[in-house]
């Protein structure tokens, strides 16, 4: 049950282009705190990196089942018509997000672009 409902969370969601903010968060299971997954989320409307970490976590939770904490953020370059993702950067107030975890989901929703990412940057 609690693994069904952990595969059913896409690893991860970002807007379909531009430059914005992203949070890498873990999702626990309540029923069992030794399975987990991390997911990534990242979306331009977002002003902080609270603000996509608050509406995910809080959908998330309601939902029930399961608990979330935030690994950390950065920011994405997602340009479509070259196919390329780059990811980069910090967030404030939760500090970076392990990148290369990041750039490993987003090649998965992303298979036919090239995805990047350095510790540089704001």
């Amino acid at each position: 049950m609690a693994s069904a409902k952990l595969a059913s969370i896409p690893d991860a969601d970002i807007d379909p282009s531009g430059v914005f903010k992203y949070v890498l968060i873990r999702v626990h299971s309540t029923d069992d705190e030794s399975i987990s997954k991390d997911i990534v989320r990242g979306y331009a409307w977002a002003e902080y990196h609270a603000d996509i970490y608050d509406k995910v976590s809080g959908d998330l939770e309601r939902a029930g089942g399961v608990d979330c904490e935030c690994l950390g953020g950065g920011r994405i370059k997602h340009d479509s018509e070259a196919k390329k993702i780059h990811v980069y950067g910090y967030s404030m107030g939760f500090g970076r997000a392990k990148h290369s975890v990041s750039t490993e989901k987003i090649k998965a929703l992303y298979p036919d672009y090239e995805v990047t990412w350095a510790d540089e940057g704001y």
